[in-house]
């Protein structure tokens, strides 16, 4: 039987603590940074924890 290989798309965007969880980053926080306030801004670099309904199929894209 084949190794299962990583999604490398799902590598990219999400990442496991070492508790297990998974963490992705926030949308709009790339580009355009002008317009955004200061606040805005500084909200959107803290990672958010994928909601408990996308993990186990995240998970199986990771190879974990």
């Amino acid at each position: 039987m084949p190794k299962m290989k990583t999604h490398k798309g799902t590598k990219k965007r999400v990442r496991a603590t070492a508790t297990g969880k998974l963490l992705h980053q926030r949308t709009f926080g790339s580009h355009l940074l002008t317009k955004k306030s200061a606040n805005r801004k500084r909200k959107l670099r803290k990672a958010l924890k994928v909601a408990a309904s996308d993990s186990n199929r995240l998970r199986g894209l990771l190879g974990r």
